[in-house]
C-alpha cells in the first residue's frame, strides 16, 4: 500500500488535534469560558446605527442582520503562545456570517499553533460600504491597543478572510489609513495596518469581469459607481506598504473566479514588491473553510509555515 498520499492529510490530522481539544474545552487551560470572551467593538454607540432595521437573527447556523459588530476572543494556551494575534473575517457575501466553519473553526486551530484568534462579527448588506471597513479597522485598533492585555504584541496583529470576509481582509490590507474607515474617535489615532493577511478564495474586485455580483450588490447596492467600483476594488490600491500576503483558492472555484481576484490581487502584490505567496489547488470549490475533502485541506500546514517563516509563530 503507497502511504505517501496519506501523509499530508495524516500531518494535518496532527496539526488539528489540537483544535479538536480546544472545541471540547480542553484547550486553554480547559475552560470554554476562556474562549468565548465577547467584545463590544463600538461600546461608545455604533457609527450610523440604524435602529429600525430587525433585531439580529440566526438562519441555518449564521447569522444576519448585524447591528452591533464585536469580537469574540479565543486566547493562545499559555504554554503556545507566540505573542501574535489573527482577526477572523468570515464570508457569507455580506448577506450573512459562516460564524462556525469561517469563524470559530479557524480560531481553534489558529490556537493550536499558538495564534490568540479574535473573530470579528461585522455589518452586513443592511448597512453596506463603509461599515465592513470601518469595523475591521476598529478591530486591528482595538486589539493592537490593548495588546498587553491580550498578551500579543501590537506589532504582530494580522488579518485572515474568507470569500466576503476575504475582501474585508483584503481591503484591510490597503485601505488602512482611508478616511471612510475613520469615525472620528480617539482609537483612529492607532495603526490600523496589519502586519499580515491571509486571504483564503476572497472577492477582490468589484469590477467585472470577475466580479462576484453578490457581494458587489450586498455592499454597493444595484448601481454602483466607476468610481466606488475602482475605490472597493482591493487591487487597485496595493503598495510597497502592504503587508505580507498568503492566499488560497481553488481553480474549480466557480463563485469568485480566482484569475481576476486572487490572481490578480498577488501579481498586483509582486508588481508593488510585497511579499506574496499564492496556493492554487486544482479542487475544493468555494466556501470550503476548515472542511474541505480535497488537498485544499492542506491550507492550514502551508499557512501555519508560512507564519512561522515569517517568524510570527517565534515565541
Amino acid at each position: 500500500m503507497n502511504i505517501r498520499p496519506l501523509r499530508p492529510l495524516l500531518a494535518l490530522a496532527i496539526l488539528l488535534l489540537p483544535s479538536l481539544r480546544a472545541a471540547s474545552g480542553v484547550a486553554g487551560g480547559g475552560d470554554p469560558a476562556a474562549a468565548s470572551k465577547v467584545i463590544d467593538l463600538w461600546p461608545e454607540g455604533v457609527p450610523g446605527l440604524k435602529p429600525e432595521l430587525p433585531p439580529e437573527g440566526i438562519v441555518n447556523n449564521r447569522v444576519v442582520r448585524v447591528s452591533h459588530p464585536t469580537l469574540t476572543c479565543y486566547p493562545a494556551p499559555a504554554d503556545l503562545a507566540a505573542g501574535t494575534a489573527i482577526i477572523i473575517c468570515p464570508g457569507g457575501g455580506y448577506d450573512h456570517l459562516s460564524m462556525e466553519n469561517e469563524g470559530s473553526a479557524v480560531a481553534h486551530w489558529l490556537n493550536s499553533i499558538g495564534v490568540s484568534a479574535f473573530v470579528l462579527k461585522y455589518r452586513l448588506k443592511e448597512y453596506g460600504a463603509p461599515a465592513p471597513l470601518q469595523d475591521v479597522l476598529r478591530a486591528i485598533r482595538l486589539v493592537r491597543s490593548q495588546a498587553a492585555d491580550f498578551a500579543v504584541r501590537p506589532d504582530r496583529v494580522g488579518v485572515i478572510g474568507f470569500s466576503a470576509g476575504g475582501h474585508v481582509a483584503a481591503c484591510a490590507a490597503t485601505l488602512y489609513d482611508d478616511p471612510d474607515g475613520k469615525t472620528g474617535a480617539k482609537l483612529d489615532e492607532v495603526s490600523a495596518r496589519p502586519d499580515f493577511a491571509l486571504l483564503l478564495y476572497p472577492v477582490i474586485t468589484m469590477a467585472p469581469p470577475g466580479v462576484e455580483n453578490g457581494s458587489r450588490g450586498a455592499l454597493l447596492g444595484r448601481t454602483p459607481t466607476p468610481d466606488q467600483l475602482t475605490h472597493w476594488s482591493a487591487d487597485q490600491h496595493v503598495t510597497r506598504t502592504t503587508p505580507p500576503t498568503f492566499l488560497v483558492q481553488a481553480g474549480d472555484d466557480r463563485t469568485v473566479p480566482a484569475d481576476n481576484n486572487s490572481v490578480q490581487f498577488y501579481l498586483a502584490l509582486r508588481k508593488a514588491g510585497v511579499p506574496a505567496e499564492l496556493h492554487f489547488y486544482e479542487a475544493g470549490g468555494h466556501g470550503f473553510g476548515m472542511t474541505s475533502r480535497t488537498r485544499a485541506a492542506e491550507w492550514p500546514l502551508r499557512a501555519a509555515e508560512w507564519l512561522k517563516g515569517h517568524g510570527w509563530l517565534a515565541k
